[in-house]
């Protein structure tokens, strides 16, 4: 079975990040420009969190911030289930599926790897779909 491992090797992306004090509108336009739906915040080199469309979408617009003046830190989201790059792509999908999220973070120990996308775990089913449908 893959593992979270052989999906980080598989992305073509790299990992793209932001620091916690973008306001929301420059990290709405790297969004933009990258065609991702989700940008990992670092403070350096540590993790700090994970801003996405959804946050914009919950955290700015439903609550009545402007994205010219609330930062990235204000509005990402903060807590997401971890997974192991150990773990298998039927693990992920459980935890998604428990947790309701649609990113996980996958962590070596204590280090940080990536994010795994509810997308990531698709094209797996659909690669290996011989494997998953009769």
């Amino acid at each position: 079975m893959r593992t979270v491992q052989d999906i980080l090797n598989s992305k073509t992306k790299s990992l793209i990040t932001i620091k916690p004090d973008t306001l929301v509108y420059d990290a709405l336009q790297m969004l933009n420009t990258v065609n991702l739906s989700y940008l990992v915040v670092l403070e350096g080199d540590e993790y700090k969190g994970v801003f996405c469309e959804r946050d914009y979408s919950r955290n700015v617009v439903l609550k009545g911030k402007t994205s010219h003046t609330a930062t990235v830190a204000e509005v990402m989201t903060v807590h997401l289930p971890f997974v192991d790059v150990k773990d298998t792509v039927e693990h992920c999908m459980n935890v998604l599926n428990s947790h309701k999220v649609r990113y996980l973070l996958a962590h070596e120990g204590r280090n940080f790897k990536g994010v795994i996308t509810i997308n990531d775990l698709l094209r797996q089913v659909i690669d290996n779909r011989e494997g998953v449908f009769d």
